[in-house]
Parts: structure tokens; C-alpha cells; sequence
């Protein structure tokens, strides 16, 4: 399958942000105050997270990303600014002075993650009503619209933007979080994946268990599609028509993380070129066995998608 032309795709992205911070360094000793690896850092690096992963993705392809979210007014959020325009990322991200600015911070000695600390707070219901307002003024220059919920409070007014979108003739694909997937109804697609889809439908012990609890989901959201990932199992996409099925194409699994942001950000950009659902979820599915053979959050380029064709 040719890898298309990106370049007049119009993606909008919504969602929570954050910065991935990694501290590389190296463990020779274990600490005198308790029984941990004493890491000698390094190396610092920021990256991308969450829905900003997800547009960092969308203009790798060189599709138009456009992403709307909330940040504090401090370090973090300044340096995720700076990370998404380095991508050539539009984001229009919205400062709450009464928040910080979501971090992940791992580290990492011999490329193992010893450790991963978490810093995040809701943001305030006046800053959500701006990202919605934003939102309403943003629809019609996009193709597509991906909301990336992490369950971190920024997607507040899903399902009014959900309506809007959809009344906007816009497809709508979320990658979803949590238990109540009910405030995802009237989507175009969402995309699971495989602990995520168990958590919401029980456990299953076939294929055609599994497909039933797929399509009786799909149906009672009124979705045109659902995406499960798979991991090692590859991936299915369930529709009214059947489901279609495709193998995991990765070389190397060496780092699963932003593997999910990787596959709706490619299956966006290809709805956005016109491509059909097979089409797309096959170009998702080679841009996921790109990155996970990547340590941390990492994009797949139109190039390395053209060498998986050879």
C-alpha cells in the first residue's frame, strides 16, 4: 500500500497534555538509606506526551496539526511549547495559573526504567470553557478531530464537542480512558486497546466472544467503528459489515509507550487524505510496529513507513 501525501490533511487534536522527562544516567551502587539503586544522572531529556504526542505524530506524517489543551503557567508547560512548535505543531494551548503543568518523569539506567514519578491536577472549569470555545471556532477548518483523553480533566466537554463535531460532519475518533465509555457516544471510532476494551466488556475466551462483545459495544455507542490494539496480537477493527483483522508488523518490541498516540494519530491522518478504514488502520498498524521498536514516545516518518513497504 502507497503511503499517501499528508501535506493538505487537517487534523485537530484535543486532549490532556503532558511532558515526558526522562533522567538517563547510570546505577553503580545501591543507596545507604534503603535498598534502591542509587542513578547518577546524565542526561535530561524532554518529549512530548499525551495528546501532544498524538499531534507531534500527526505532523510527522506532514499532515496540519492543530492541538487545543491546557498547560499551567510554569517551566513544564513552557518547555512542551517549545517542543510542539519545534514539531510544527499550531498549538493553542491555554494557560491555568491554578494548575501545573502534567509531568512523567522516568528514569532510565542501561535502558531500564527504574522509576516513574507523576505530577498532575485537574485544570479549572473556566479554562475548559475556553478550550470549547476554541473548539467550536476551530471545527470547520479541520478534516478530522481526535480527542485524546488520559482521564486527566481536559476533556471535560467531550460529549458537547463530540455533538458539535459530528453535527459538523467531521469523523470523530477518541482514544478512550476509564471505566464509562457511555460519554464517547456518537463517535466516528475509538480506539482501545486491549486491557483498556477488557476493563469496559469483561474478559473473553475466543475470537468470537470477543468480536460479539465488540460489536454489541460499538452498537450501544452508536460508533461506526472500534479499534482494539492488540499488542502482540496485532489489531482488529470491528464494523457493521464485519471485522478485519491485522498482525503485529513490528521487528523489535523495545518500548510499548505512545504506541496508542502512534495509531490514532495515523489512522486520523489517513481519514483526512480520504483513505478508506481498512486503508487507515493498516497504515496505523505499520506506524505502531515503527515506534515501539523506539525507547519512549517516539513518531513514525513517512520515510520509515515507505522502507516497511519494501
Amino acid at each position: 500500500m502507497k503511503v499517501p501525501s499528508f501535506s493538505s490533511a487537517r487534523v485537530l487534536i484535543v486532549g490532556d497534555v503532558m511532558l515526558d522527562r526522562y533522567w538517563f544516567g547510570d546505577v553503580e551502587r545501591i543507596s545507604p538509606e534503603a535498598p534502591v539503586p542509587v542513578i547518577k544522572v546524565g542526561r535530561v531529556e524532554d518529549r512530548t506526551g499525551g495528546a501532544a504526542n498524538v499531534a507531534r505524530n500527526v505532523a510527522s506524517l506532514g499532515a496540519q496539526a492543530t492541538l487545543l489543551s491546557v498547560v499551567g503557567d510554569d517551566e513544564a508547560g513552557r518547555s512542551l511549547e517549545a517542543l510542539l512548535k519545534n514539531e510544527g505543531v499550531n498549538a493553542r494551548l491555554h494557560q491555568d495559573k491554578s494548575i501545573s503543568t502534567t509531568i512523567k518523569l522516568r528514569a532510565i539506567a542501561r535502558h531500564q526504567q527504574l522509576l516513574r514519578i507523576d505530577f498532575e491536577t485537574q485544570p479549572s472549569f473556566e479554562i475548559l470553557e475556553s478550550v470549547l470555545a476554541d473548539f467550536t471556532s476551530e471545527i470547520n477548518k479541520a478534516d478530522v478531530v481526535i480527542l485524546s483523553d488520559y482521564g486527566k480533566g481536559g476533556l471535560g466537554h467531550i460529549e458537547k464537542m463530540i455533538k458539535i463535531a459530528r453535527e459538523a460532519k467531521k469523523s470523530v475518533l477518541v482514544d478512550p480512558k476509564g471505566e464509562d465509555y457511555s460519554r464517547y457516544r456518537g463517535a466516528t471510532l475509538i480506539t482501545p486497546n486491549r486491557s483498556e476494551f477488557r476493563q469496559v466488556a469483561g474478559s473473553w475466551t475466543s475470537e468470537q466472544e470477543l468480536e460479539k462483545k465488540a460489536q454489541d459495544l460499538r452498537k450501544k455507542l452508536e460508533l461506526d467503528a472500534l479499534l482494539v490494539t492488540r499488542s502482540e496480537e496485532g489489531m482488529s477493527l470491528y464494523r457493521e459489515e464485519g471485522v478485519l483483522h491485522e498482525g503485529v508488523k513490528a521487528r523489535e518490541v523495545y518500548d510499548v509507550s505512545g504506541a496508542g498516540d502512534t495509531v490514532i494519530a495515523t489512522f486520523g491522518a489517513m481519514l483526512a487524505t480520504g483513505a478508506s478504514f481498512e486503508d487507515s488502520m493498516r497504515m496505523a498498524n505499520k506506524a505502531a510496529g515503527i515506534v515501539v521498536g523506539k525507547l519512549g514516545t517516539a513518531v513514525a516518518t513517512p520515510q520509515e513507513l515507505e522502507n516497511q513497504e519494501k
